[in-house]
């Protein structure tokens, strides 16, 4: 079985939601995700997190999208968002990396699996898609 998910980030919005006082917004992010961003400046650090959020929304709707017709895993109140990591090559060639709790929750209830991500930015706006592969929902 193949689920696609997808998401779209207006960047604008996000950089708002990350400069709130007090936010906690960017506890959403892993140590190497906040390691990259920070030798980012200005709009380029909240593009390159905004694509970082896409892809994890992008994920969590094709996890959600493979488990159809059941009630979710984790609420999504619940999703512990820094344990699904974007990581990148050494290129920027970009990959998804999940805690071990979180590849046990997910194998748990698809069986083994892969995913696969692009992440896309023009202009105010990032993309990111998810495709994830695995045998069919897990019993």
């Amino acid at each position: 079985m193949i689920t696609i998910g997808t998401d779209l980030v207006h960047i604008p919005a996000f950089a708002e939601q990350l400069a709130q006082p007090g936010s906690s917004f960017m506890a959403v992010f892993g140590a190497g995700e906040r390691r990259l961003a920070a030798n980012r400046e200005g709009f380029r650090r909240v593009e390159h997190l905004a694509g970082r959020w896409a892809a994890k929304e992008a994920f969590i709707k094709a996890w959600s999208q493979a488990i159809y017709g059941r009630p979710p895993v984790i609420p999504e109140e619940e999703v512990a968002w820094a344990e699904i990591e974007v990581r990148a090559d050494r290129w920027g060639r970009v990959a998804l990396g999940l805690a071990p709790d979180m590849a046990a929750k997910v194998r748990g209830s698809l069986g083994e699996f892969s995913t696969q991500i692009s992440i896309s930015h023009d202009g105010d706006y990032a993309t990111a898609v998810c495709m994830l592969t695995c045998g069919g929902p897990h019993p």
